[in-house]
């Protein structure tokens, strides 16, 4: 049915469950799953007391890390014969996966959700419910 899937992932501990549930949708069918992992591109400029230096770091771990995970997910997909491709990207999350997805032309994109309600989704947003908002093509959210 959906022979384009791509997969965010991120530090959430959905990542297993994202991934459970991407075999069990991908596994013997000719379907190209694609790992996607955003990591930021910048930090606030409002942290002036801060060294240019230590933030540039900060990103360089943040990438690092994105990679690794990207990495880890990779593998655990090969083992259930899935053989996916991986796209580390930067910028804010829900921009980068949606403009990914469009560009590529996606069937299904398949994101966690960390679960935030009330006033804290208000006020921090959500990834998975912007994209899903926003998406041309269907959302599977992960709880």
């Amino acid at each position: 049915m959906f022979e384009n899937i791509m997969v965010a992932i991120d530090q959430d501990q959905t990542t297993n469950k994202i991934l459970d549930a991407t075999v069990e949708i991908a596994r013997n069918k000719p379907t190209q799953v694609t790992l996607i992992n955003v990591s930021q591109e910048y930090v606030s400029n409002g942290m002036t007391y801060v060294p240019e230096n230590f933030l540039k770091e900060i990103l360089n771990e943040m990438e690092k890390a994105s990679l690794e995970q990207l990495q880890q997910a990779k593998s655990k997909l090969e083992f259930a014969g899935i053989n996916p491709k991986t796209v580390h990207l930067k910028g804010n999350p829900a921009h980068e996966i949606l403009k990914y997805a469009r560009d590529t032309e996606q069937q299904l994109i398949i994101i966690g959700s960390r679960g935030l309600s009330g006033i804290k989704e208000i006020m921090l947003g959500s990834v998975s419910h912007k994209v899903s908002q926003l998406s041309i093509c269907p959302v599977l959210i992960v709880h």
